[in-house]
């Protein structure tokens, strides 16, 4: 496991890149070390955060995993906003959310509920989903 900080750039205050294995144990840290990210910066209410990356992270490690690739999360806080994103290595799968879920499938909807935008970005090799979840308020240090 690799921890990568970026240097802050643009709009962003803090940025935090991780990358993990593509399983279940994977999807599960990625939520894990989100919501301790967001604690050491500070960041309260981060309930919808880390739903957030619990369902993005699952669906890459569901639906976007190539065996013997990783999945990327990446946070990125701004004075208003939290982006959440998550990357994957398969490209040619991408999201949609089903409109009348029955067993499964309610967890973009649940995105989309939570964020205040969501999309899909492609990679070179891969797609991103990204979510922006409003005001990430700091708490003082």
């Amino acid at each position: 496991m690799k921890t990568e900080i970026a240097t802050p750039t643009g709009e962003f205050t803090d940025e935090f890149t991780l990358r993990l294995s593509a399983t279940r144990r994977g999807a599960r840290l990625a939520r894990l070390l989100a919501v301790q990210q967001l604690h050491d910066w500070g960041v309260s209410a981060t309930d919808a955060a880390e739903l957030v990356v619990a369902e993005l992270a699952n669906n890459a490690v569901t639906h976007g995993r190539v065996p013997g690739r990783d999945f990327e999360l990446r946070l990125a806080l701004a004075a208003d906003h939290l982006r959440v994103e998550v990357s994957d290595a398969r490209g040619e799968r991408r999201p949609d959310p089903v409109q009348e879920p029955d067993e499964g499938g309610y967890g973009l909807v649940l995105v989309a509920a939570l964020a205040t935008a969501w999309g899909v970005s492609t990679r070179s090799v891969g797609k991103t989903v990204w979510a922006t979840l409003p005001s990430a308020v700091r708490r003082p240090r």
